[in-house]
Parts: structure tokens; C-alpha cells; sequence
């Protein structure tokens, strides 16, 4: 533990930062998870469900949570799959 009281609020600060993030994530997780289920079910709301994943994917993308050529590669291959399942 740090004796420093900067280092104190900084201790303080990653620790919520670390659970914004961890949240951010999870729900990433779970959207593209569900992208991925309707797109492999051919389901009729796939579309949206790609939207939705796209969206959260640039959001995440946008507060620094995932780097940006993550995020395009993330993306890129969701449309690819999402193509080749209209095909």
C-alpha cells in the first residue's frame, strides 16, 4: 500500500477505471456473443444484432477500451460472417 498520497488517489482512480473498463468489456462480450448466435441461427433480427455489436465494438473503440485496429478488425470479420450468411 502506498504511503504517497498522490499514489493513494491513483490506487484509488485504477481501481475504477479497471471496473468502468471490465464493464465495458463484459457487455461487449455479450453482444457480440449474441451477434454471432443470430448470425449462425440465420435468425430475422441479425441485422440489428450486428448493428447493436458494431455499435458497442466503436464505443469501446471510442473510449479507449479496445485499441481502433482492434476494433476494425473486430468488425470486419463480424461483417464477413454476417455476409456470408446473407449469401
Amino acid at each position: 500500500m502506498p504511503n504517497i498520497k498522490s499514489q493513494k488517489d491513483r490506487v484509488v482512480q485504477a481501481r475504477k477505471e479497471n471496473m468502468h473498463n471490465k464493464a465495458i468489456k463484459s457487455n461487449l462480450k455479450t453482444v457480440v456473443k449474441k451477434a454471432d448466435a443470430a448470425i449462425a441461427a440465420g435468425a430475422a433480427d441479425k441485422e440489428a444484432a450486428v448493428v447493436a455489436a458494431v455499435s458497442a465494438i466503436d464505443k469501446a473503440a471510442s473510449k479507449g477500451v479496445l485499441h481502433k485496429n482492434t476494433a476494425a478488425r473486430k468488425i470486419s470479420r463480424m461483417a464477413k460472417r454476417a455476409n456470408k450468411a446473407n449469401a
